[in-house]
C-alpha cells in the first residue's frame, strides 16, 4: 500500500542515471557497461524521486516492442484501433523504499506512457520468476516458458491496456 505521506515525484531521466540502480539492485555482479541495453538510446526512461535525494530511488525503461512469438500477420479483421506492445525493462526500486508503493507508482506511470505516447495496447516484460506473483497482483498474467538468463529465472508477463485493469488492481 502506498504510504499516504510519501512525496513521490516521477519524471523522465537520462539512462545513465537508471545505470546506479539497474546494477545494484539487478545485476548487482555485473559491471554498470553490462547492464546498458543497445536499445536504451530508443527508450524512455523514467525516475522515482523523493525529496532530500538527488537520485532516483526506483527506475524502469520502457520500449516499443513487439510481443514474442506474434507474428505480425495483418488481416482484414484487425481493427486499426489495435496499438502495438510496449514492453518495460530493467525495473528497478532501491532496497531502503520497497515495500511502500513506489514501484506500483512507478510501473502505472509506464503504463499511461506505453498507452499515451507509445499508442501501445499491451505492455509486457520479462519477469524475475522470484517477483512474478507481485506483477500477477498488478494485473499481470504469464505467457509462454520459462528461461533462464545466467542462473536467474524468468517467465514473461503480459498486461491489456484497454481497460484501467491496473487501476482496478491497485487500489
Amino acid at each position: 500500500s502506498v504510504k499516504p505521506n510519501l512525496v513521490l515525484r516521477i519524471t523522465p531521466i537520462d539512462v545513465d542515471a537508471t545505470l546506479e540502480l539497474r546494477q545494484s539492485i539487478l545485476w548487482p555482479s555485473l559491471s554498470i557497461a553490462d547492464v546498458l541495453l543497445a536499445e536504451d538510446n530508443s527508450g524512455l526512461h523514467f525516475g522515482a524521486f523523493v525529496p532530500q535525494h538527488e537520485k532516483p530511488i526506483a527506475v524502469i525503461s520502457l520500449f516499443d516492442e513487439p510481443l514474442p512469438g506474434q507474428h505480425l500477420v495483418i488481416s482484414e479483421n484487425d481493427s486499426p484501433s489495435q496499438g502495438g506492445s510496449a514492453r518495460f525493462r530493467k525495473f528497478a526500486c532501491d532496497l531502503v523504499h520497497q515495500n511502500q508503493g513506489i514501484g506500483t507508482r512507478l510501473l502505472q506511470h509506464a503504463v499511461e506512457a506505453a498507452r499515451s505516447t507509445l499508442g501501445a495496447s499491451i505492455i509486457w516484460c520479462d519477469a524475475r520468476t522470484s517477483s512474478s506473483a507481485w506483477y500477477k497482483k498488478r494485473g499481470m498474467v504469464e505467457f509462454g516458458d520459462p528461461f533462464y538468463k545466467g542462473d536467474v529465472k524468468y517467465i514473461r508477463m503480459k498486461m491489456s491496456l484497454d481497460a484501467d485493469t491496473f487501476k482496478d488492481q491497485c487500489v
